[in-house]
């Protein structure tokens, strides 16, 4: 008796990256719309640095206390982030 593939998939999880613990990685989706223009200043120099969708990322350490900043990296290259520059950016574990 074989059992349903589809049972033995892990729901896809989406979160912003502020909720990654160190060690986790994701993929990122997408980044958050824009309601001013300092997020819109952000959101286009999150773009720049290379967190676009489709690119894998891992978080390598966040700060005691609190974990802002995190240092994350997407490629060969590591950012430290600001907790409310890592909340625009959505992922997918």
């Amino acid at each position: 008796m074989s059992k349903n593939p589809d049972t033995q998939l892990a729901p896809l999880q989406v979160r912003n990256l502020s909720q990654l613990g160190k060690g986790e990685s994701a993929i990122v989706i997408g980044l958050a719309e824009t309601v001013d223009a300092e997020q819109g200043a952000i959101r286009a120099r999150l773009l720049e640095l290379g967190f676009a969708p489709g690119e894998r990322l891992r978080v390598v350490a966040t700060s005691f206390p609190g974990g802002d900043p995190m240092a994350v990296r997407i490629g060969n290259t590591m950012f430290a982030l600001r907790r409310r520059e890592a909340e625009m950016i959505h992922v997918m574990l």
